[in-house]
């Protein structure tokens, strides 16, 4: 017999030949229609994997992500099996699951459009209902070179080679297709129901733009019909959102090929982003943060010292000054440290918030660039807080506070991600035990939703990762909170302490937006550009309806300034319905109607971008109603 302990921690015999899946069975039919993989010892397994005696196993449904991702990777085969039914001569590369779907890479001379799409499915539903079994199995590398040699896929053989000589290839196969694959899969292609596929892009072999450029087919797949209508609901909303184009129609920015990945802001942009930074500057002088700036280019010796060079190198421009290597700063820390170092501490120093809106460089891959969500040039809000260990638990608190508040004013939901010690941990037990617990007691004292990443944590110290909710449901991790046990030693980071010796601070780095850009992007598709009146770059709009109104409404638009609100006179000789036509498509929050009864009066007709007419307002009244929703962050 073989004994198995579930998540509950009871315990279930069963007989010695079992398999998870035959298990799951045995204890109840109606999870068994349910799950799709299983979790062995912390590792996520196939259902066709026979029992490990002692082993700890918990049973994973489309609820989870390693669910998901099982049911999305096979789908992947599936499409990749209908691909080579449907095509000649196509060689296939890789066919992973990612967050939201998968995707397989193709190289054939044949250009695959949209318009492939409907017969890819259809294939891809004749293999469903053919419910092929999906097996496994393990070959040599001699015998995994010879099966893919002789149908020439030079991408898996290029893979194989790569492998030590001895390592056992895992193979899958469904029907007359099979893959080079390390899995896992569900049980059959009968369990892929709910599919469609996206898109079609290229993509560098390896990602290396030296290699030759393949053919991406993007899919996804869900357990349920209603689950698949849902995201490609959300996604046809996401597309209407997208940053890139909204930036574009709203003159907020752009990007140019003498600069690609290098985000250029224009007037509005800068409005946007302004105020954006003036409210992070109020919440960090209210938490007490004192502000620095580092130099953008620093020498490579420092770069060597934080481990950046060995680690990071690939990924930073570099230069030379006085025929010395510099390097230009992929991040802050390095420079925030030589602040700290610059002078002698005291115990009495801590806690030491120190906050900055760095400017950083790392080099991305071309193609992997996306509008202000992955660019070359980023600042980052960062902040180092200095500590005693006494002081770890407190000052966490604070960082979840300000957090909160950060969020909450953009009506940001958020859930926290705790992970925890890897495998190639530097530093004692005890000190990752201390501050394990410490970032787990204060978001538990906080009440806020979290999930433990068991052993995702970096090298140097645990963290918890911030996932904002949108207001179409998608999710972003912005903020951060990292406990850093490498960079004190590297630096040999001391204070003075009661004793009058010297001793290591505990130093944590941690983001709110993370990129100011990035969370720019994210606003504007949170928004659909619609921001609230207090960010909005142009907050009313002056719409005079004839030139006779004009001096009026030159007159408003000096007041409206001299008072702090943003306004835009709309000077053309349009009809006033097509002026406020274009408000509304630039997403001005208010549009004030100037005619003849207006000049006469001193009032304006106001119109809201979404309430439309709210009829004639005294012109201060008006003013000081925005001059309060600017105040209050409301609109």
């Amino acid at each position: 017999m073989v004994e198995i302990v579930l998540k509950d921690g009871s315990k279930k015999q069963f007989a010695d030949s079992c398999t998870l899946g035959e298990a799951v069975a045995q204890i109840s039919n109606s999870l068994a229609r349910k799950v799709l993989v299983a979790k062995v010892n912390n590792e996520v397994t196939d259902l066709r994997m026979p029992l490990i005696d002692g082993s700890h196993v918990e049973f994973l449904t489309f609820d989870s992500q390693a669910g998901k991702d099982a049911l999305r990777h096979t789908a992947s085969h599936i499409m990749a099996q209908a691909v080579r039914r449907l095509f000649k001569n196509v060689k296939v590369a890789i066919g992973p699951a990612i967050e939201t779907g998968f995707y397989y890479d193709f190289d054939t001379e044949y250009r695959f459009t949209k318009d492939d799409f409907a017969a890819i499915e259809k294939e891809m539903h004749k293999i469903v209902k053919e419910n092929l079994p999906v097996t496994y199995e393990e070959i040599t590398c001699e015998e995994a070179l010879e099966l893919f040699g002789k149908d020439d896929e030079i991408y898996k053989v290029e893979l194989i080679n790569e492998l030590p000589a001895h390592t056992k290839i895992s193979l899958y196969r469904q029907g007359e297709f099979y893959d080079l694959c390390a899995g896992p899969h569900v049980m059959s292609t009968g369990q892929v129901k709910a599919f469609k596929l996206l898109s079609v892009a290229g993509a560098y072999w390896r990602g290396n733009e030296k290699n030759k450029m393949l053919q991406r087919i993007y899919g996804t797949a869900f357990e349920k019909q209603s689950q698949l209508d849902e995201y490609i609901r959300m996604r046809e909303e996401a597309e209407k959102r997208d940053h890139r184009k909204l930036g574009k129609e709203m003159d907020l920015f752009s990007f140019h090929e003498e600069g690609p990945g290098f985000p250029f802001f224009h007037a509005k942009g800068m409005v946007l982003r302004q105020t954006l930074l003036k409210f992070w500057n109020g919440l960090h002088d209210e938490a007490d943060y004192d502000q620095i700036s580092t130099p953008i280019i620093l020498n490579r010796r420092l770069w060597e010292q934080s481990g950046h060079w060995e680690h990071y190198r690939d990924n930073m421009y570099f230069t030379t000054i006085d025929d010395e290597p510099y390097a230009v700063k992929p991040m802050n820390c390095p420079g925030g440290i030589l602040v700290y170092k610059s002078n002698v501490h005291s115990y009495r120093d801590f806690p030491m918030r120190v906050a900055e809106l760095g400017l950083v460089h790392r080099h991305e891959l071309h193609g992997a660039l996306h509008g202000l969500f992955r660019v070359r040039s980023f600042t980052q809000d960062d902040a180092h807080i200095f500590m005693l260990p006494e002081q770890m638990k407190e000052e966490i608190t604070g960082v979840l506070d300000l957090f909160h508040k950060a969020y909450s004013v953009f009506g940001l939901e958020y859930h926290v991600e705790l992970s925890t010690r890897p495998e190639n941990s530097m530093g004692s037990d005890e000190i990752w035990e201390l501050a394990t617990k410490t970032l787990q007691e204060a978001i538990e004292e906080k009440g806020v939703p979290y999930q433990i990443n068991e052993g995702d944590g970096a090298f140097y110290g645990p963290k918890l990762d911030f996932h904002v909710k949108d207001s179409i449901g998608r999710t972003w991790q912005c903020g951060t909170i990292q406990l850093d046990m490498l960079m004190p030693e590297r630096f040999d980071m001391t204070y003075i302490g009661e004793d009058g010796r010297k001793h290591r601070p505990v130093m944590v780095h941690r983001a709110c937006f993370g990129s100011i850009e990035r969370f720019i992007g994210i606003l504007i598709e949170n928004y659909a550009g619609a921001f609230p009146v207090w960010l909005a770059p142009v907050q009313v709009k002056l719409l005079p309806i004839s030139e006779k109104c004009m001096d009026y409404a030159v007159a408003l638009r000096k007041k409206f300034k001299a008072a702090g609100v943003r306004v835009e006179l709309d000077e053309s000789n349009e009809k006033i319905g097509y002026k406020i036509r274009r408000a509304q498509m630039e997403k001005v929050p208010y549009m004030a109607v100037i005619g003849d009864k207006e000049a006469q009066s001193g009032t304006v007709s106001v119109r809201h971008r979404t309430q439309g007419d709210m009829g004639a307002v005294n012109v201060d009244e008006f003013i000081a109603k925005i001059l309060e929703l600017t105040a209050e962050r409301k609109g």
